[in-house]
C-alpha cells in the first residue's frame, strides 16, 4: 500500500509562484470546456512547462520522476492493468520490484485512480512521475488490439459460411455497427491509427489474407488464415467509398471519411484486381492533427528562413522534389499555411485534395472528363490569383503554363518526382521546356526525404560496418564519432524505429545557373550548385542527424543510395581508426 497524499496541483503552482490566481481561475473554465486534468490544461495553455511541472511534482510528494524514453517496459507488465483502466488514469505497470510495483503516473496526485489500480493489483504500488505523451506511447504499444482482430475475423469467417459472399446480406448490414464486418474494419482502422500507420493494405493471397501497415515508410504484415473474408471486407469497403461493388475486373480509386478515437480520418482507398481477387490500399489522413508548420516538418531553422524568404516573393517558380512519400505536400501546406492571409488570393490544383484549407480556392484535377493539370492551370490564371499550388508538374504542358505564370506575377509551388534538387531544373529543359523559360522563372528547390528515427526505449550504441564505413570515409565525417541503433522493442515493434524526420536539400538559383540553364549547359550548371556557399547535399544533412545520435547509419546510407548517381569510391577500411564490426 502507498501513503497517499491530496496535493492540489494549481494551489501549489500558485503558491510556487509559478502561475497566477488569474491564470489558475483561467484554467479552471477551460477545464470544464475539455475535461482535461488541471496539469494537462495548465501546459497546453502554456501557463506552465511540462518539465517544471512534474519536476515539482516529483519532489512535493517524494516519487521518482523518470525518462520513459530510456526506459525498457515489459508487454506483460503493462497488461496486468486493463486497457481502460490504463487509459482512463493514465498509469502502467513499469517494472516488478521486490517490495511492490513500480507505476508510471502522468499525475499520481489522482487519488481516484490509485484507488482504481489498488484494487485490480492488490499488492503493494508505488507510484513514479512520467511524461504523459511518453506514457500513452507505452500504452499504444502494450495494448495491441491483434487478437481482438484475429477474434472477429474468425466470427465474420463462420458467419460467411459457404464459398460465396452474401451480398444481399452485406448490403442490408450497411447500417448495421454490430455486424462482424463492420467491426473488424473499426478493429483494423483503430490498431492502424493506433501504430501511426500511414497506409493499410488489404492483399488476398492463395490460401491466406494479408493486412500490411506501413508504419515509419515500412509495411508491417499481419497474416489471417480467414482468406474468405477478404471480398466481404473489400465490398463494404467498396459501399463506405460509393464505388461500384460489381466491378472486379478494372482498378477503382474512391474516398470516404470516418472518426476513430474521436479523432477524423479521411480515408484515401484504391483497388486493383490481382490474382486471388481484389488488392486494396488505404492512404490515411489524419485531420486532427491539423497541418504542420515549417518548423515541424523537420526543416532546420536556417532552410526554414529561407524558404519563407524565397516563397513571399511576388513571382517565381518553387519546386519541392523527392520520391512518393517523402513529405513534399507536407511542406508546401506548411509554406501555404504560412502564405495564407486576407490579403493574397490562393488557388491549389490537386489531385486528390489533400486537406481542406480555409479561404483557399482548391481544384480537383478530373481527368477522365477532361480537367487535367493544365486546363485548370489555363482557368486559374484568370482568377487573379497572387499564389499559386500545382499539386504535381507531369508533363510539359503543365510545366509550360506554371513557368509562365511565374513569370507573368504569380508565386508558383509545385512538385516534381527527381532525386535530388540540382536534377530538378535540369529535368524540366529534359521534358521539352524552352531553357529559357526554366531559367527565367525556377528560383528554389527543396529536395528532400524521409528518415526514420532511433526509438529512445531500446536505443544503444551500435558497431560501424564495412558499407557504413566507406559511407563515412566519403563524406568526410568526423572520426571517433559514437553512432547509434535501435534494438528493438515493444513500442516500436522490433524494428529499433519511432517516427521520422525530413532531411533537406535547398538550392537557390544564382545568376550563373540560370545562364547555364539558358545555354543547357549541364557541365557547368552542375559545378556551379555544388559551389553554392549554402548548398548542402541531402546526404550531410542525413548524416549529421546520426551524429546527433537522432538516425541510424544504416538511414543515412538509404538516403545516399538514392541520390548519388555513381557508386561510392571504395578505400581501405582499415586505413581509418573507425573500424567496422564483422558481427555487423
Amino acid at each position: 500500500m502507498i501513503s497517499q497524499q491530496r496535493i492540489r496541483i494549481g494551489d501549489l503552482l500558485v503558491a510556487q509562484q509559478i502561475i497566477t490566481p488569474a491564470q489558475l481561475d483561467n484554467a479552471l473554465l477551460e477545464q470544464k470546456k475539455t475535461g482535461h486534468k488541471l496539469g494537462r490544461q495548465l501546459i497546453e495553455m502554456e501557463y506552465v512547462e511540462e518539465n517544471t511541472l512534474l519536476t515539482l511534482l516529483s519532489k512535493q510528494l517524494n516519487y521518482p520522476f523518470i525518462e520513459l524514453k530510456q526506459f525498457r517496459f515489459e508487454k506483460e507488465l503493462v497488461q496486468l492493468l486493463p486497457e481502460t483502466i490504463s487509459r482512463r488514469y493514465r498509469v502502467v505497470v513499469l517494472k516488478k520490484e521486490h517490495d511492490g510495483l513500480l507505476l508510471g503516473m502522468s499525475d499520481p496526485t489522482d487519488i481516484f485512480g490509485l484507488d482504481e489500480v489498488q484494487k485490480v493489483l492488490k499488492g503493494n504500488i508505488k507510484p513514479a512521475v512520467v511524461r504523459e505523451s511518453e506514457l500513452m506511447d507505452i500504452i499504444d504499444g502494450a495494448y495491441s488490439r491483434a487478437s481482438e482482430i484475429a477474434s472477429l475475423a474468425e466470427q465474420l469467417d463462420e458467419e460467411l459460411g459457404g464459398d460465396a459472399l452474401n451480398l444481399a446480406e452485406l448490403l442490408s448490414s450497411v447500417e448495421d455497427t454490430d455486424a462482424p464486418v463492420v467491426k473488424l474494419l473499426q478493429k483494423i482502422f483503430e490498431e492502424a491509427i493506433k501504430t501511426r500507420a500511414s497506409d493499410i493494405h488489404i492483399e488476398p493471397d492463395e490460401t491466406v489474407l494479408r493486412i500490411r501497415q506501413r508504419i515509419d515508410g515500412v509495411l508491417i504484415e499481419t497474416v489471417m488464415n480467414e482468406k474468405r473474408i477478404a471480398g466481404a471486407l473489400v465490398v463494404r469497403l467498396k459501399l463506405m467509398s460509393s464505388l461500384d461493388i460489381s466491378e472486379k475486373r478494372l482498378p477503382q480509386d474512391g474516398r470516404f471519411q470516418l472518426t476513430v478515437n474521436k479523432r477524423n480520418i479521411d480515408v484515401r482507398l484504391s483497388t486493383m484486381p490481382v490474382q486471388f481477387g481484389e488488392s486494396v490500399v488505404m492512404r490515411l489522413l489524419d485531420h486532427s492533427q491539423g497541418l504542420r508548420k515549417l518548423d515541424e516538418v523537420g526543416m532546420p531553422p536556417d532552410y526554414a528562413k529561407r524558404f519563407r524568404h524565397i516563397i513571399t516573393r511576388p513571382h517565381g517558380l518553387v519546386l519541392v522534389t523527392g520520391p512518393t512519400g517523402s513529405g513534399k505536400t507536407t511542406t508546401l501546406y506548411g509554406g501555404l499555411s504560412e502564405l495564407n492571409t486576407p490579403e493574397k488570393k490562393i488557388i491549389t490544383v490537386e489531385d486528390p485534395v489533400e486537406f481542406r484549407l480555409p479561404r483557399i480556392s482548391q481544384v480537383q484535377v478530373h481527368e477522365k472528363i477532361g480537367l487535367d493539370f493544365a486546363r485548370v492551370l489555363r482557368a486559374t490564371l484568370r482568377q487573379d490569383p497572387d499564389i499559386l499550388l500545382v499539386g504535381e508538374i507531369r508533363d510539359a504542358s503543365s510545366a509550360e503554363i506554371a513557368l509562365r505564370a511565374a513569370m507573368t506575377g504569380h508565386m508558383v509551388l509545385s512538385t516534381l518526382h527527381t532525386n535530388d534538387a540540382i536534377a530538378s531544373a535540369l529535368r524540366l529543359v529534359d521534358m521539352g521546356v524552352d531553357a529559357y523559360l526554366v531559367a527565367s522563372s525556377l528560383k528554389a528547390i527543396v529536395a528532400q526525404r524521409l528518415v526514420r528515427k532511433i526509438c529512445e526505449s531500446c536505443k544503444e550504441p551500435a558497431a560501424i560496418s564495412v558499407d557504413e564505413h566507406m559511407l563515412l570515409k566519403t563524406l568526410k565525417a568526423p572520426q571517433h564519432t559514437q553512432f547509434y541503433r535501435g534494438a528493438g522493442c515493444s513500442l516500436c515493434f522490433n524494428t529499433g524505429y519511432h517516427g521520422r524526420i525530413g532531411v533537406f536539400e535547398l538550392l537557390e538559383l544564382n545568376h550563373a545557373m540560370a545562364n547555364a540553364l539558358r545555354d543547357n549547359d549541364v557541365r557547368t550548371f552542375n559545378e556551379v550548385a555544388h559551389k553554392h556557399p549554402h548548398y548542402r547535399p541531402l546526404s550531410l544533412g542525413a548524416l549529421e542527424y546520426a551524429i546527433a545520435g537522432e538516425t541510424t547509419l544504416e538511414e543515412v546510407l538509404k538516403v545516399t543510395a538514392q541520390v548519388e548517381d555513381e557508386s561510392i569510391e571504395p578505400v581501405d577500411p582499415l586505413a581509418d581508426e573507425l573500424q567496422p564490426d564483422e558481427a555487423d
